[in-house]
């Protein structure tokens, strides 16, 4: 048995043994490391694989290198303090992070939201998932070879960083969404930008189709390859474009509605293959369905607050702070104690970029929670792995974790 690499196995022949088959243990085929710095991973993973050859007999994933402690420092602060940390565990969804952290605290002290927070949200969400994908067709293409389509998709998006921007003054971590709405209101050169944008962008979409859709090296590395059935895509916990891809009419904003989704007429992309190219198609269709959710939240947007007038839980406008002592008091009592919500628990789920993320929020009536956790897409997918690359040339291994789309900060937590 050999290993690549300086990461050797450190357990127990036993242990070994429900990793690999006996062939691997007698000599006949061969151990080795893929990992954890491989660039096709999209962060740190690594990859155990049995190998006949150049063919896959087995793939375990080893996670664990990108831990980062978020759920349990959550813990440790406020409820509105730890929206920052929500940002930093899937660096390519930050605000669909910052949204299913607000509705589970909203849904735990029944805390309205006003129509227009509830539009800004979608309009921000969509916006997000296709920053998502523009960075997996990006690095996906770029990963089987298509270095124009890389460019491309980051020229696309410095765009949509552009408009993040506006609104925060961040281009990732914004922070923006809060407990009971939004931040700040939309800035007035955002609405302008946003239009521009969904003007000039489906063009675009068309160029990476022409680029890859029907081109034959393309469609020799995708399709056919990572192929899960239906099936085994419920069975297994998958989400998103990954079980839609196997043909699965399933997603969230359709089967569970949330922050107004209901009020969006939209299609909902569904493969038929379940392969690599099924899951590319599906989220190029998704970018052109966000498109057509932002036009119309954008053409409806409510006016009115951005905010929850509930005092009880948000703090007052800036505006009352120097004409208003109560307002005052009321604002430094949110911001030093924070608030007390009743004891319960709440879990609340979206339809993210990368699948079904979800947050399980438990109180004992403290400021803190006393227990956060996230139900993220990128764990539930990397346990898939294994069922698809097995007999698949390792060659083809980088196309089928691309096409799960991992983030492993969204693993780690």
């Amino acid at each position: 048995m050999s290993v690549l690499g300086e990461n050797r196995w450190e357990g127990s022949l036993e242990e070994l043994k429900g990793l690999v088959s006996d062939r691997a243990l007698s000599g006949e085929t061969m151990v080795l490391n893929m990992g954890p710095h491989h660039p096709s991973t999209h962060g740190v993973l690594r990859l155990m694989l049995e190998l006949d050859g150049e063919n896959i007999v087995s793939c375990v994933p080893d996670i664990g290198y990108l831990h980062t402690g978020i759920e349990k420092s959550m813990e440790t602060q406020r409820y509105e303090q730890a929206i920052t940390m929500t940002d930093r565990m899937d660096y390519l969804n930050p605000l669909g992070n910052n949204l299913v952290y607000n509705l589970a605290i909203e849904k735990l002290i029944d805390l309205d939201v006003p129509p227009r927070a509830q539009y800004v949200r979608v309009i921000l969400a969509e916006l997000t998932r296709i920053n998502n994908h523009l960075v997996w067709l990006a690095t996906q293409a770029l990963d089987i070879g298509a270095m124009s389509v890389f460019l491309y998709c980051f020229r696309e998006r410095e765009k949509l960083m552009d408009m993040f921007e506006m609104l925060s003054g961040q281009r990732m971590m914004s922070t923006y969404f809060r407990p009971g709405g939004l931040w700040r209101d939309i800035t007035p050169e955002f609405e302008p930008a946003v239009r521009d944008f969904l003007d000039y962008f489906p063009a675009k979409i068309d160029d990476y189709e022409k680029l890859l859709t029907n081109n034959p090296l393309w469609l020799d590395r995708t399709q056919g390859i990572g192929f899960i059935s239906a099936d085994d895509a419920i069975a297994l916990g998958c989400s998103g474009p990954t079980l839609r891809g196997s043909g699965v009419n399933w997603d969230i904003r359709k089967a569970i509605p949330y922050s107004s989704y209901e009020h969006f007429d939209f299609e909902v992309p569904i493969g038929r293959h379940g392969d690599v190219y099924d899951r590319y198609i599906i989220r190029v269709e998704e970018m052109r369905q966000s498109l057509r959710i932002i036009r119309q939240a954008l053409d409806l947007l409510p006016g009115g607050p951005f905010r929850s007038n509930n005092r009880k839980y948000v703090p007052p406008p800036r505006s009352e702070l120097g004409r208003s002592m109560e307002a005052v008091i009321h604002h430094f009592k949110l911001w030093t104690e924070g608030f007390y919500p009743p004891k319960g628990e709440v879990y609340v789920r979206i339809e993210g970029p990368r699948g079904e993320l979800g947050c399980f929020l438990v109180s004992d009536g403290s400021p803190r929670p006393w227990r956060v956790h996230f139900r993220t897409p990128s764990f539930a997918h990397l346990s898939v792995l294994p069922h698809m690359a097995k007999d698949h040339l390792i060659a083809d291994l980088v196309a089928i974790i691309g096409s799960i789309d991992v983030g492993l900060g969204d693993c780690d937590r």
